[in-house]
């Protein structure tokens, strides 16, 4: 295989591979297990593609590179994929990330099909250059929030950590509750132990404490702590960004993991291509597969259907996100411009918000969808 660089925007005319740059969190910091299950539906789906014959008789390749939630690694590995005259770039699943390799890949004219990170502002600017499948972080917070309304909750603790996605995510949920009656008390863990947490939870009379947090730490500590604080027996935990959704998070909590609501990204039932897919991926992960898994997976069906249709022109391909229109493992995706975020974005996946079952730890229930 010739793996020689290539020229910024160049296409290989030897018969080579095409190539897609892949940023995926391998390595601590980094959330390892997201992107395990983030690389095995991009390596599933390039499997597909191959055994379908490839990109007009290519085979598609994968040049996967560690994140590692790091955001100037990430805009380095996006330098060294354009040098290597990769067709775009895909992945990532930690937010501040990609927002760090989308603004390198609009400034080098690379395509770049962002896969799990959903924070609304990945680019300062609008740009052509990046799309994002997984829902703005905006639309599924506001999703949670009508959720936490709904259960009768008014009285929200919001246990964060210092980062520009958990400001947002606080800021969104500020945004949508206050006006509805509930009242958002920020908790800067920064400060605070989790018995600490504990103490200002009762303190403040919250009904619930939402964990805006890195896993395992500190997320699973205060879990452990308010769970064995018999004065906070009746509040609910919650984690909308979704700690909960991963096996390591039912490994370090046992039953303690159970009924803490998160939000996913996926169909109350999957159509044909989903359940496929969902037995492939099963097999290769050994374990039932996440939503990012079937993040991975859409990513480079997308990419695929559009090097198919424009070739690996960098700037064709860019052209031709408006006119996407491909069936994947959770819907028809199709993107467009929407209202405050600066990326073509798929408007929605779909959102549910769901915990692990008491009874079950290993099964999820569905509490809300939107």
């Amino acid at each position: 295989m010739n793996m020689s660089p290539l020229p910024l925007g160049a296409e290989p005319t030897d018969g080579s591979s095409v190539r897609i740059g892949a940023l995926v969190p391998l390595t601590r910091p980094g959330w390892v297990e997201a992107g395990r299950h983030l690389l095995a539906g991009l390596e599933l789906a390039v499997g597909d593609v191959n055994d379908a014959g490839g990109i007009d008789g290519r085979p598609l390749e994968l040049a996967v590179r560690d994140s590692a939630a790091d955001p100037h690694r990430a805009a380095a590995a996006v330098d060294e994929l354009a040098r290597l005259g990769v067709a775009a770039v895909a992945g990532e699943y930690h937010s501040v990330v990609a927002r760090a390799a989308a603004a390198r890949a609009d400034a080098l004219g690379l395509p770049f099909l962002c896969s799990s990170a959903v924070l609304d502002a990945l680019t300062e600017q609008p740009t052509e250059w990046v799309a994002r499948l997984a829902p703005a972080q905006s639309h599924g917070w506001r999703i949670y929030a009508d959720f936490l309304l709904g259960a009768g909750h008014s009285r929200i603790a919001v246990a964060a950590d210092p980062s520009v996605y958990w400001a947002s995510g606080t800021g969104i949920l500020r945004d949508h509750l206050t006006p509805r009656g509930a009242t958002v008390i920020e908790l800067d863990m920064r400060e605070l132990t989790p018995t600490a947490v504990c103490d200002a939870l009762v303190d403040h009379r919250a009904t619930a404490l939402l964990l805006l947090v890195g896993h395992p730490e500190p997320a699973v500590p205060i879990v452990k702590a308010v769970r064995r604080d018999q004065r906070l027996a009746e509040i609910m935990i919650g984690a909308p960004a979704g700690q909960p959704e991963f096996s390591e998070w039912a490994a370090l909590l046992g039953d303690d993991g159970a009924a803490i609501p998160f939000l996913r990204y996926l169909p109350e039932r999957l159509g044909p291509l989903g359940v496929r897919v969902e037995t492939a991926l099963r097999e290769r992960l050994a374990q039932a597969p996440s939503f990012v898994a079937f993040e991975g997976y859409d990513t480079v069906t997308v990419l695929a259907d559009v090097l198919r249709s424009h070739g690996a022109d960098r700037e064709r391909t860019a052209a031709s996100w408006p006119r996407v229109a491909v069936e994947g493992t959770r819907g028809q995706i199709r993107f467009s411009r929407t209202p405050g975020i600066s990326v073509w974005q798929w408007a929605w996946a779909p959102v549910q918000v769901v915990d692990r079952d008491p009874a079950k730890p290993d099964r999820f229930r569905i509490l809300h969808t939107g």
